[in-house]
């Protein structure tokens, strides 16, 4: 899923709490989110949370 869109739903659903990182290991940042997909969060994706989780994301940049 691009990395905006894996956000916005999660947003919609009410957690803000949300952190990110380069899945190659890399250290680069996510400047332009529509440039990365996300590849694993931190939580099952369908599983209950409070709107207090901090949920990482991991994502790896699309072409590069």
């Amino acid at each position: 899923m691009i990395h905006q869109t894996a956000q916005d739903t999660m947003q919609k659903a009410g957690l803000f709490l949300l952190t990110e990182e380069d899945a190659s290991g890399q250290g680069r940042l996510l400047v332009n989110d529509r440039n990365w997909k996300t590849t694993k969060q931190s939580v099952t994706a369908g599983e209950v949370v409070d709107c207090n989780t901090k949920i990482l994301l991991s994502a790896e940049k699309i072409d590069g």
